[in-house]
């Protein structure tokens, strides 16, 4: 049971208990039923439902023409969906893992995210790219990549990480309203892990606010998608092995990025980890972490640690090696007190 459910297992009124992964699907539910410019598209997505199940049930609902199959070609998805994004219409396109979306990425970076640039403004692309991303189900290195830091580090657009299943809803919806192209990055390490309560009907979560997921006064921890339930099992061994404090940040969006909770987080606490399960060398942390350093380095009493996954391949049999875990988590926070 996790802090969001009642103590019943029911859900309080309003409110329904869900997986992340049913709360995906029901936010496309809604704007669905709310807009009809909204459709989605990809491998599988029709009756299948897609790799994963997320678009289940949406294509006996709205037909064939707002919920459909594409053939096998992630650049011809994402050309689709500028297009459609461009004559107005609010398109989803999956992909199914992140891990194939490399053939598109020119489509991505060169155009979705230079639209309204290069037009001075006189069109947009208000189109969602959905995948999944990350370690955790054995998938091996073409099933487990996290590549979030490529678009990040691209102007024009935005990059959605939910962690638990309110967010997920509410920060989709908000990524499906929005008038810019934003990677909807979903963690399916916990798609089915643990549920919690989210609020039915229209649920809007804004895009560049993280949140305090828990407070501390000792340490700050950064992260995001399926490392903050992780990073939140390694603060209660923190206080339990050293009486350490720990207040953990889901950033929720990387881009944009709420710099003002981060920055007052690491001010308050004076030291920092980051949390990732990217590639360590120029990773979503590396930002962070040159944050801290320029904003408020005054404030440290510590050095600066990243744990995040190590600069190979994604690994199939020693995958529990390289991601993150509590036990990394802890031994970085006590490196933070190692001035």
């Amino acid at each position: 049971m996790t802090a969001t459910e009642t103590k019943t297992g029911a859900a309080t009124p309003g409110t329904k208990v869900m997986t992340l992964l049913e709360a995906i699907t029901d936010a496309m539910r809604t704007e669905m039923r709310n807009d009809d410019r909204v459709c989605v598209f990809g491998e599988d997505v029709g009756k299948k439902g897609g790799v994963f199940g997320a678009t289940m049930g949406l294509q006996d609902e709205f037909g064939e023409k707002r919920c459909f199959d594409t053939p096998l070609s992630e650049c011809g998805i994402i050309g689709a969906g500028i297009g459609m994004a461009v004559y107005g219409m609010r398109p989803i396109a999956e992909i199914q893992f992140l891990d194939f979306i490399y053939p598109a990425f020119d489509q991505i970076v060169s155009e979705a995210a230079k639209m309204r640039y290069r037009s001075g403004g006189e069109y947009t692309c208000p189109m969602v790219i959905r995948s999944p991303y990350g370690g955790g189900i054995r998938g091996g290195h073409y099933h487990s990549q996290s590549s979030e830091a490529y678009f990040c580090h691209t102007p024009g657009l935005k990059v959605v990480i939910p962690s638990t299943p309110a967010d997920a809803k509410g920060l989709l919806i908000a990524s499906i309203r929005d008038e810019d192209p934003v990677m909807f990055l979903e963690p399916k390490r916990i798609y089915r892990h643990g549920k919690g309560e989210v609020p039915t009907g229209e649920h809007v979560v804004p895009l560049g606010k993280a949140r305090v997921a828990r407070e501390g006064s000792d340490v700050t921890v950064l992260c995001y998608g399926s490392m903050v339930p992780m990073c939140e099992q390694a603060a209660d061994e923190a206080m339990q092995l050293g009486n350490r404090s720990v207040e953990v940040i889901d950033l929720r969006t990387l881009v944009p990025l709420d710099e003002q909770t981060v920055l007052a987080s690491v001010k308050k606490t004076g030291r920092c980890v980051i949390v990732y399960e990217a590639p360590k060398t120029c990773g979503y942390g590396a930002e962070l972490a040159a944050l801290i350093a320029e904003k408020c380095i005054e404030y440290l009493e510590g050095p600066v640690v990243r744990v995040a996954g190590f600069d190979t391949p994604f690994p199939y049999t020693l995958e529990p090696l390289y991601m993150p875990d509590v036990k990394r988590v802890v031994a970085g926070i006590e490196k933070t007190f190692v001035w």
